[in-house]
């Protein structure tokens, strides 16, 4: 009985804290625009499908390039499909990709960063100079390598996003585990004897989790743009799947005569991307993180 009050305790403590950071966020102009956009695009995320009111991938040539209409709200495209329908459902892949890699990212990066700088010595020293290695390689020529090599499945690109934007993340990890690891409480678990894995979940994580997590909100912003470029390139999801990056690239063209089927995508790519900014700095200033003080990556 005992127990299960001690672990509501702490489920109450986490989400008071969490309830404070959401509030603290808030409460700064800058975070309160940008969690407004993130939440409306995250709901709008989930609620597309029911919501759009045409289907996605039907093509009519006798609607080509229709103007912004009561019946097709941000007109139609070279193909004669929707572009509202096409703009509300490639934030919800742009999202589920970029999320999703995000999360490996934050993973992999932080828990390798946070080994190397317990452990130290040649261990680090070779795991940071594979990392300095992929770090030099232009992500943008891997992933084109990756994709033309593996196809351009959500199941090829999302773990592929999540190792190339991981790799800074481990250079964070690492950092901020240095200055972790000569506290008298790390010393204190050596001492008595706590093993590698002990030291990290108990004593390190607790204490670099703040930084790892603002640092993953970044390159989430990060990854977005470079899934975006990616299909702008041909290279991202298959057609005739809707992504902005996608929709940007096949309506350029079209600028002088049909501007609407390139600003919606536009509009929506760039308004989630200063919306994950924005809510990713308010995140950082609310745990007290100062950025411009982190080592660099």
């Amino acid at each position: 009985m005992k127990l299960d009050n001690i672990y509501k305790e702490e489920k109450k403590s986490a989400f008071a804290k969490l309830s404070e950071i959401i509030i603290t966020m808030a409460s700064r102009p800058s975070g309160l625009i940008g969690l407004s956009i993130l939440v409306f695009h995250i709901i709008l995320a989930f609620i597309s499908p029911y919501i759009a009111p045409h289907d996605f991938k039907a093509i009519d040539p006798t609607l080509m390039l229709q103007a912004p209409s009561a019946e097709y709200w941000f007109g139609t495209d070279d193909l004669g499909r929707d572009v509202f329908t096409r703009t509300i459902l490639g934030g919800r892949t742009a999202l589920t990709i970029t999320f999703f890699g995000s999360l490996i990212a934050l993973l992999w990066g932080g828990l390798l960063g946070i080994f190397c700088g317990l452990v130290g010595g040649k261990i680090d020293d070779v795991v940071m100079r594979i990392v300095d290695a992929f770090l030099s390689i232009p992500w943008i020529l891997a992933m084109l390598l990756i994709v033309s090599l593996l196809g351009t499945s959500t199941e090829v690109l999302i773990p592929a996003l999540g190792f190339f934007y991981g790799k800074g993340i481990v250079r964070v990890a690492r950092a901020a585990t240095h200055d972790v690891i000569a506290k008298d409480f790390i010393v204190s678990a050596r001492a008595r004897g706590h093993s590698n894995f002990s030291i990290i979940w108990n004593e390190i994580i607790p204490n670099v989790r703040d930084a790892i997590l603002v640092e993953g909100a970044m390159r989430w912003s990060w990854m977005l743009l470079g899934f975006s470029s990616l299909s702008f390139l041909g290279f991202g999801v298959s057609p005739p799947t809707p992504d902005w990056g996608l929709m940007i690239s096949n309506a350029r063209g079209l600028m002088s005569f049909a501007y609407w089927a390139v600003i919606a995508p536009i509009v929506g790519l760039s308004s989630l991307i200063i919306g994950i900014n924005l809510t990713a700095d308010a995140f950082a200033k609310a745990l007290g993180i100062d950025r411009s003080t982190k080592a660099p990556v």
